[in-house]
């Protein structure tokens, strides 16, 4: 509903990722996690650089720090309807674009944290000596 306020969430202060949020599928070379009860719709792509979907609003700012291009834009044609309605999403803000920040090249990270410190959302958990780094 517009102007609802919904709670906010960040990702980068869940002390359960990863170790309590099960491997719901495989995309592009890194797993989606997703955790029943917080999880909404799309969960959380990546595990060592985690951004939660259900967090991301699309500004960018992730991939124009990576000093190693570890993101791609991922288009979701869904997220129109939430641009249009202006509906926030779980982290109390409304949509920039209908893309998500998609840490495709997960496995280029350097742990710099550069993404995390600078989402404005705090969409992006780092976490160091897990998923292709365990």
């Amino acid at each position: 509903m517009f102007g609802e306020i919904m709670p906010e969430r960040r990702m980068v202060d869940d002390a359960s990722y990863p170790s309590e949020w099960p491997k719901k599928e495989d995309h592009e070379g890194h797993e989606v996690r997703w955790k029943d009860g917080v999880s909404k719709e799309y969960g959380v792509h990546g595990v060592a650089v985690a951004v939660d979907f259900d967090i991301c609003i699309a500004d960018g700012i992730c991939i124009s720090v990576c000093p190693v291009n570890v993101f791609d834009k991922m288009d979701i044609p869904a997220e129109q309807e939430k641009i249009d309605k202006q509906t926030p999403n779980d982290s109390g803000k409304t949509l920039l674009d209908r893309w998500k920040a998609d840490p495709m090249r997960e496995r280029d990270c350097i742990f710099c944290r550069a993404c995390e410190i600078q989402c404005p959302v705090q969409a992006i958990k780092i976490t160091e000596g897990v998923g292709p780094f365990a």
